[in-house]
């Protein structure tokens, strides 16, 4: 989840990639029947996790990446069969909140800083870093314009949250959006590994500007 540095030499250097549109990563033959029953395992494994990990009385404050409860009160909790559902029919909203490290402050003249690529699901919006138990209040203030981008403002619409697999900022982040005054909230409890376990497309992404960009 870390940018890295690097200087405008070795910038001139490196080749321009486009990046925006969808992509899939392909495996073919023995390698990929492996890696599909590894990841089946992962997720197996995860699921029986899952059912021995109770839901916090209010948000998660500490260790976000790690085994996260099979429910969200309030929430409907979905697979990757019904996110690709909700995704092929338009009829939700996907809202990434994966936190990103922002660009250091003062960097040296002279000093490129590199992003580290995001593939996400295609038209989600990314509102990283607002998955965390406590926010400020321009983080807070961020999230709830975010949210009103991705619905067009309507609260009624269905919303997904997601991140990673074993992941409580989109535990969190769904929950903050029933306080918020969201009706219909999904989380998507596998995000973007589920995702990819399944072989559906990503893109590569760019997050919404925070207060501080």
């Amino acid at each position: 989840m870390t940018g890295s540095v690097g200087t405008a030499s070795r910038e001139e250097n490196a080749s321009e990639q486009k990046t925006g549109a969808p992509f899939r990563f392909h495996r073919n033959g023995s390698r990929a029947a492996v890696y599909l029953a590894l990841i089946a395992t992962i997720f197996a494994a995860a699921a029986t996790r899952a059912a021995d990990v109770p839901e916090p009385e209010s948000y998660r404050l500490e260790d976000y990446r790690a085994p996260t409860p099979a429910t969200l009160r309030g929430a409907k909790v979905i697979g990757t069969q019904e996110a690709e559902k909700l995704w092929r029919s338009h009829t939700a909203s996907f809202v990434d909140v994966l936190p990103r490290p922002p660009r250091p402050r003062n960097l040296p003249a002279g000093t490129l800083w590199r992003d580290k690529p995001r593939p996400d699901i295609p038209g989600s919006i990314w509102l990283p870093d607002t998955g965390y138990g406590e926010l400020a209040p321009s983080m807070a203030g961020y999230f709830v314009r975010g949210l009103e981008k991705a619905t067009h403002g309507d609260r009624a619409r269905l919303v997904v949250l997601y991140c990673l697999a074993d992941c409580w900022m989109s535990w969190n982040a769904a929950r903050r959006a029933q306080e918020i005054g969201y009706s219909d909230v999904a989380w998507y409890r596998e995000g973007t590994d589920g995702w990819l376990a399944a072989g559906l497309p990503l893109e590569e992404a760019n997050p919404e500007p925070r207060p501080d960009e």
